[in-house]
């Protein structure tokens, strides 16, 4: 047979479009077929027909049984993980509608390691010299990301991980509440699917390192380091610091519902920082603030 000769599916039969092949150890794959396995499914190209019909016949049966399945456990906010604690069972997808796209059942006795990373990415930021070519900063400034992962060891003939990134929004600093709060979400789903009891860690509002009042009312004292609720340092009697913008109502450049506080009601963004909190610098376009500060670069939210 020629390089371009007409190929057919060898699960359904049907003729394969020039780029649609999907090749299998003895035969070939259409995509209509293939968009049918697992998407934790990875050893397709290893695979006879006869395993790949096998596979598609347990996808059949899933198909059937995720109507019984309703879950009493809800967990992560990209992918979610969604238990029924009565059936011992579990999904994870990221569809709206969990029933949809038929995603993969698996008995809680199925699950032999669940855990989670942490990946730090960073990229160094850049300002221009006096002749308007781009230079570091000294010391050099850097944007950090955080990604998390969490993955799922199982005991299936059909699938050996559930790999999923725990969120599409990735944090930009490790003492951010933002990530405080993913730690505890990853924490928690590893638990759940090992039967282990889960304790979240208090989430510690990140308050840049200023002494303002976080959004539970409770401020670092700028003279020992204190953190207290009242109107004084619990540990050395400094008056609280006062915080003259804390009141102030804003528009949120997202969503554009009006907010008072550090982060938007409605969807979460960082109220706009019109000021640098490092060196002072202020925009005089308040409606365009950069991303980082133009004069000593660190981040503007």
């Amino acid at each position: 047979m020629g390089l371009f000769d007409a190929k057919y599916c060898s699960i359904c039969g049907n003729k394969i479009g020039l780029l649609g092949n999907r090749k299998l150890e003895d035969g070939n794959l259409c995509k209509d077929c293939a968009s049918k396995l697992s998407p934790w499914f990875n050893e397709r190209r290893h695979s006879t027909v006869a395993e790949i019909k096998e596979h598609l016949a347990y996808r059949d049966r899933n198909a059937l049984g995720i109507a019984s399945l309703h879950p009493t456990k809800v967990l992560g906010n990209n992918y979610k993980v969604y238990i029924d604690e009565n059936l011992k069972k579990f999904v994870v997808t990221r569809q709206r509608d969990f029933r949809s796209g038929n995603p993969d059942i698996v008995d809680l006795s199925q699950v032999m390691n669940a855990t989670y990373k942490v990946t730090e990415d960073k990229d160094e930021i850049y300002t221009k010299d006096a002749e308007g070519k781009r230079v570091s900063y000294d010391p050099k400034q850097y944007e950090y990301e955080y990604r998390f992962d969490v993955t799922i060891s199982v005991d299936s003939p059909y699938f050996s991980e559930i790999d999923f990134e725990l969120s599409d929004q990735r944090p930009d600093s490790n003492t951010s509440e933002e990530y405080q709060m993913m730690v505890n979400q990853a924490e928690e789903i590893c638990a759940a699917l090992l039967g282990k009891d889960f304790t979240p860690k208090p989430v510690v509002p990140d308050n840049g390192g200023t002494d303002e009042p976080a959004e539970d009312g409770t401020w670092v004292c700028p003279k020992c380091g204190a953190k207290n609720t009242g109107k004084f340092c619990m540990e050395c009697g400094t008056p609280q610091p006062a915080n003259e913008s804390e009141n102030e109502l804003w528009e949120c450049p997202n969503c554009h519902r009006a907010n008072r506080g550090k982060f938007c009601m409605e969807c979460g963004t960082p109220k706009p920082v019109h000021k640098c909190p490092k060196c002072g610098w202020e925009p005089e376009d308040k409606n365009a603030v950069p991303k980082f500060c133009p004069n000593c670069g660190e981040k503007l939210n």
